[in-house]
């Protein structure tokens, strides 16, 4: 009399478990978007192109790219806030994300609990950047040229609420000199200006002033990574010129829409990190002079929660007002 209720409940639950497995295995079934909160170009839109395309091949859907510029890559992140939470749009995410929050008084979108972090995928190292002629060659010569000739230097950066401009406020706090602020359009008009004398120092991918720094008329004299960068070993990181503490990489992620289930997350993760990781990627990563990373889910999460607490410290005890 016991074994027929038994087996009916055997069977039900082998069900529900089929139900579950085919759900998990049938993600996706349509075409996925990957935002882009900049414009077409630039570092995240590449990166995204190159990952769209690896995706549409591992998961045998399309992967349509979606630029939405503006508000410094927040208009694309509430997209991604805003959708439904199934992991069918994502956002190739910039450390930007990380600073937003500590530099707007409020934001459309929570980026704790309306996004969820599914990889880091690259860092890109931070330079300090010097024009030859300022005959700076350390970091320990530029503090001492800096407090000598107290807001006599100023620094580019890519507007208020750029990576550039918290690592130099960064730089001030950490070495107590006082460097004016001047913002600029782009990493190009940045290099332009130092070139040019206008501008004393910055924080700048290698990428754009790579060329000048071979060519002798740029000089790096520090990288802002918590170890030495692959793609310029010879230069020292913050705590080898003597001033710990001064760790801010660029980085670039995907997230999708908070509350997507956690199978669709880890799929999209998996995928993600086997893709990046390809050994054509490898090389096409090192051509961008970024460095692969590929985390999980978990260690993103932990990742971007550090990187807000600490960007908020630093706009806090630099005195920032939020916009």
């Amino acid at each position: 009399m016991r074994a027929r209720p038994i087996s009916t409940m055997i069977a039900s639950v082998m069900m529900l478990l089929g139900v579950s497995i085919a759900g998990a295995q049938s993600y996706p079934t349509k075409p996925l978007r990957m935002v882009v909160g900049a414009a077409t170009g630039g570092t995240p839109d590449i990166l995204a192109r190159i990952v769209a395309q690896k995706l549409h091949e591992r998961l045998g859907q399309p992967v349509i790219v979606d630029n939405r510029p503006g508000a410094t890559g927040n208009v694309g992140a509430d997209v991604v806030a805003k959708a439904a939470p199934d992991g069918y749009t994502m956002i190739m995410a910039t450390s930007v994300l990380s600073i937003s929050p500590a530099f707007y008084r409020k934001l459309p979108f929570d980026p704790v609990t309306d996004l969820a972090p599914v990889s880091q995928v690259v860092a890109q190292s931070m330079f300090l950047i010097v024009p030859a002629d300022l005959r700076v060659k350390s970091v320990t010569e530029l503090i001492q040229l800096a407090k000598s000739k107290p807001q006599g230097l100023n620094y580019a950066s890519i507007g208020n609420g750029s990576p550039q401009h918290v690592a130099t406020e960064l730089l001030q706090i950490l070495t107590g000199v006082k460097i004016v602020h001047v913002p600029y359009k782009s990493g190009g008009q940045m290099v332009a200006a130092l070139l040019s004398g206008e501008s004393h120092l910055m924080f700048l991918g290698i990428s754009p002033a790579l060329g000048h720094v071979q060519s002798g008329r740029l000089r790096t004299i520090a990288v802002a990574s918590a170890k030495r960068s692959t793609m310029a070993a010879e230069v020292p990181t913050f705590a080898e010129a003597g001033v710990p503490g001064l760790v801010l990489d660029n980085w670039l992620g995907v997230l999708t829409s908070g509350g997507t289930p956690k199978r669709v997350i880890d799929k999209l993760n998996a995928e993600i990190v086997q893709a990046i990781r390809a050994p054509d990627m490898v090389e096409r990563m090192a051509q961008q002079h970024l460095e692969i990373v590929a985390s999980s889910p978990a260690e993103f999460t932990a990742f971007f929660k550090g990187e807000m607490a600490k960007i908020a410290k630093v706009v806090s005890a630099a005195g920032i007002r939020p916009q």
